[in-house]
């Protein structure tokens, strides 16, 4: 059943039930991106898991987020059991192998997996914005603040590297308005208060360094398979928002960072983007449309995305148009959106003479889908009714030993574990401030010690104070002589001192031109661009 340059799926059914044909998504078109869809319950996650298993073999990495913790298994071998040799019976499977797999375990929170983070600075505005539901006023604010840190070669790592910018902003707000547009403390003071509760989400654990590079997550084993990043998500799944944003912003490095490479072979890297309506929920139409067009693009970077999710409602028509490989599992059409979403998948799908995609779509049973993929020329492939073959390696998950094995002996480890925290915007202000404080309390001496000079030396020009008459004093008339009163010392002029805010800002532009000395840029999505 296997074939050289394709990944097998499963075996297709007649309408009488008998075995029909081996369903195959052919390499050379797996970077055109793809859909799995299904009820909660239905197969999906084991077809996330073959799907991931048949790329490894073939040579290509996988990123994929492990949300309910089933997934880890890919790490282990399989086991036998009956069901499963079952199923590989019954779709001409043979021989049917376990197998384990290259597994790199990450998790945001460090717990179970490699510690994966990421910069401020290397994040940007725009996905910020989004993840702390920002208004239109606050965006701009963040916005500035960004503008301003890039210029001035402020490296925003961290919390308490933004923090520290907003705390500069609201605190010279009169003079940043006339250059950048108005900065209302009240917004400020708003993003503050969202920065306070997405710390208390956990969102500090993903700010910082060292931050992942994407080249990671795109590693190949000796004997050249390719790597599978697992991302524990159970624990994010607690903060929607931040694992939507999370992997958004993984997708804009991948778009950022990689070369033009047309249409390879086979794809550089695949992207299981797992529960995908948390990207699109409530999302600003400009942030629906970057994603559509960075979705569009990546590739010819040689990057496949695959969103799965349970409706194909949760996808917008305009990304939905971009998926071209096919997997639907069963849905329910109790309700009139549920019909609804079942006549819209029904509708994407090139047509079987054989049966009615509508009917076909309520009936499927677990481990069944309907598939399409493109074949020759990028043509959709008629739709057939498929039994998915069973997985190589464990279904469900690895223990906490287990677990540690695989971490222990991964090419990251001790990489990415420890924190780091080198001199960015915290530093750079806070030393700032701590010489405008000292040359504030150097101009309030100097000015005590003039003003001391200036009363001693009026002291000693008062009429009569120290003018004691001796005979020297009067002429040979006995009239007095004229004297002429000496000048009182002025005060020496005192150069012009400069501000706490100039102080400031001359301070971070000598960081300047010890670090960027340039401006920085950003791209499609607000991600900082690299060079490559």
């Amino acid at each position: 059943m296997l074939q050289d340059g394709k990944i097998y799926l499963g075996t297709s059914r007649n309408a009488d039930d008998s075995i029909n044909k081996g369903e195959y998504l052919d390499l050379g078109y797996a970077n055109r991106h793809g859909l799995i869809t299904g009820a909660t319950g239905t197969g999906k996650t084991v077809t996330l898991q073959i799907l991931a298993e048949s790329f490894s073999n073939a040579g290509v990495p996988v990123f994929c987020a492990d949300v309910k913790g089933d997934l880890s298994g890919i790490a282990a071998i399989g086991e036998y059991k009956d069901f499963l040799e079952k199923r590989a019976n019954m779709i001409g499977l043979d021989p049917y192998d376990f197998q384990e797999f290259p597994v790199i375990f990450w998790d945001l929170f460090g717990d179970k997996g490699h510690r994966v983070r990421t910069t401020l600075t290397e994040m940007g505005p725009l996905l910020l914005a989004r993840l702390m539901d920002m208004t239109d006023a606050q965006e701009g604010v963040l916005n500035i603040a960004f503008k301003i840190a890039d210029e001035n070669g402020l490296a925003l790592l961290d919390m308490k590297d933004l923090q520290a910018m907003l705390a500069y902003l609201a605190e010279h707000s009169k003079e940043l308005s006339g250059i950048y547009g108005n900065i209302s403390k009240q917004s400020v003071g708003a993003i503050q208060r969202d920065l306070l509760v997405l710390e208390r989400q956990g969102a500090e654990n993903f700010f910082g360094e060292p931050a992942l590079k994407i080249s990671d997550i795109m590693r190949t084993t000796p004997d050249g398979r390719g790597a599978i990043s697992v991302l524990a998500a159970d624990q994010l799944m607690m903060n929607p928002r931040l694992y939507g944003t999370f992997l958004l912003w993984l997708l804009s490095e991948l778009f950022e960072e990689l070369p033009e490479i047309g249409d390879p072979e086979k794809p550089r890297l695949v992207f299981f983007f797992d529960e995908a309506h948390l990207l699109f929920d409530e999302a600003p139409k400009i942030l629906i449309d970057r994603v559509e067009q960075v979705v569009r693009l990546i590739r010819s970077k040689g990057v496949g995305v695959y969103f799965v999710t349970q409706n194909p409602l949760d996808v917008p028509e305009t990304v939905l148009s971009q998926l071209g490989n096919r997997i639907q599992h069963a849905l329910r059409a109790y309700t009139p959106r549920e019909q609804k979403a079942v006549k819209i998948a029904a509708s994407t799908f090139r047509p079987n003479p054989d049966f009615d995609c509508f009917e076909a779509i309520t009936q499927l049973g677990v481990g069944e889908a309907l598939v399409s993929t493109l074949e020759s020329k990028g043509v959709p492939s008629i739709v057939q009714r498929t039994l998915i073959r069973p997985p190589a390696s464990r279904l469900g998950p690895v223990d906490e030993s287990e677990r540690r094995k695989v971490m222990a002996v991964s090419p990251v480890a001790n990489i990415y574990d420890e924190d780091l925290d080198r001199n960015s915007a915290y530093e750079i202000l806070k030393k700032s401030a701590e010489d405008a404080a000292r040359a504030e309390e150097e101009k309030r001496r100097h000015e005590e010690e003039d003003e001391e000079e200036i009363q001693e030396s009026r002291r000693w020009t008062l009429p009569g104070f120290g003018d004691e008459e001796d005979d020297d004093d009067y002429d040979d008339r006995g009239r007095k002589k004229s004297s002429k009163r000496k000048k009182t010392t002025s005060a020496r002029p005192r150069a012009r001192r400069q501000s706490v805010a100039e102080a400031a800002m001359k301070s971070a532009a000598r960081s300047v031109a010890s670090s960027l000395g340039r401006a920085l840029v950003r791209g499609i999505l607000g991600s900082l661009k690299k060079g490559l």
